[in-house]
């Protein structure tokens, strides 16, 4: 059975979000992200594009870049209404759907098209996601994940693109290699000081000279630059979940030593988060007193993979539920309803320190061990 992999992406996704809060904005030149000079841009408009300005670009250079750009502050609470109502829509009208991102979902209709046509109903869905939202969206259809991804990109701003089974390499090979998932820029250096730019020179060459060329990776490069692609859709499940607890030695009612131990546990759950680029958006916490009795406590957030913001719920939460100052004997953290996508919120709140931070940490832990290193307030 010929597969049919849809991949959807909503356009300039925040900007959009902003643009249906304030219709202003539309046409124009707009900015999300950090608004002073110290701020980072985490989205704009194609009008802002004209100009140079892109996302991770400082405030700074990009007022430069454009004086006339409107720079709005984001609000990710917002991002993830917008995001959870797109998914819905969905997951209640396709068989199989994998949120890859906020902003970004893979569906599987093989099969569907014995009985709708796979770009007729794909054509249609992404017209309800657009009149029920109300945001842009844009697809690729093909037969694997990276074809339909690099269509997607070629069909924005607010477009679709079609590429029939058999035509994978032909739709490839006049396209930069800098458009394939997973060709970062260094991949794509190597490859251009061999004298490979384009898609289609990769095609001409064998898997081994690519390999040669970047070693293990060169063999997944190089079977994408031929659109040969047989990952699968990953079913989205709001139940995944990344959880963490303790039972201590003695009982205890130390308020003080309950909320380090829950900080120490967030800061295990987040540096798993990031490290499996993964963001959470269902914080619970979870008590047990000494007769056994268990409480839990979940509160829906912003999506993230902060150790700070994910802290400062949790500590929330627990003073919520912690009312009886009972001793206890096992305290816990979850993290559910997981997309995968690199933590962003920072970028609003223009405070990089302590992303700096977890990014230092991050690597450390990754290099010699989770017990190495941790956070002075959580001793």
């Amino acid at each position: 059975m010929d597969r049919h992999i849809l991949h959807m992406d909503l356009d300039t996704f925040f900007v959009s979000v902003e643009r249906l809060k304030d219709a202003s904005l539309i046409g124009k030149p707009v900015v999300v992200g950090g608004t002073s000079d110290r701020g980072v841009v985490s989205s704009c408009s194609y009008e802002a594009r004209k100009f140079g300005v892109h996302s991770a670009m400082p405030t700074r250079q990009a007022r430069k870049l454009c004086p006339e750009a409107i720079f709005v502050h984001g609000d990710h609470e917002s991002y993830t209404q917008y995001s959870r109502m797109v998914t819905k829509i969905l997951t209640d009208n396709a068989p199989v759907v994998e949120k890859a991102s906020i902003d970004e979902h893979y569906l599987d209709l093989s099969g569907m098209e014995k009985y709708f046509g796979s770009l007729k109903f794909a054509s249609e869905l992404r017209q309800r996601v657009i009149r029920e939202s109300g945001l842009p969206i844009s697809f690729g259809l093909s037969s694997g994940r990276t074809v339909s991804k690099v269509a997607t990109g070629l069909a924005k701003p607010n477009g679709q693109l079609y590429v029939p089974h058999g035509t994978e390499r032909e739709f490839l090979a006049p396209l930069p290699i800098k458009k394939i998932p997973m060709a970062g820029e260094k991949t794509c250096q190597k490859l251009a000081a061999a004298g490979f730019t384009l898609c289609g020179q990769v095609q001409q060459a064998s898997a081994a000279a690519i390999q040669k060329i970047l070693g293990e990776n060169g063999i997944v490069i190089w079977r994408k630059c031929n659109g040969i692609d047989r990952g699968q859709v990953e079913p989205y499940s709001e139940r995944k979940s990344i959880s963490k607890e303790t039972t201590f030695g003695e009982d205890t009612a130390d308020a003080e030593k309950l909320k380090r131990r829950l900080l120490r546990l967030v800061d295990e759950v987040a540096f798993e988060l990031r490290r499996q680029k993964l963001l959470t958006s269902c914080i619970t916490i979870k008590i047990r007193n000494a007769d056994f009795h268990t409480e839990q406590l979940q509160q829906k957030i912003a999506y993230t993979a902060s150790t700070t913001h994910i802290s400062r719920k949790v500590l929330e939460l627990f003073e919520k539920i912690y009312t009886k100052r009972v001793n206890l004997r096992l305290v816990g953290v979850k993290c559910a309803d997981l997309i995968h996508g690199i933590e962003q919120p920072d970028l609003f709140d223009e405070v990089t320190t302590q992303s700096n931070l977890n990014a230092a940490m991050d690597d450390i832990r990754a290099r010699f061990g989770t017990k190495l290193v941790t956070r002075a307030s959580i001793l």
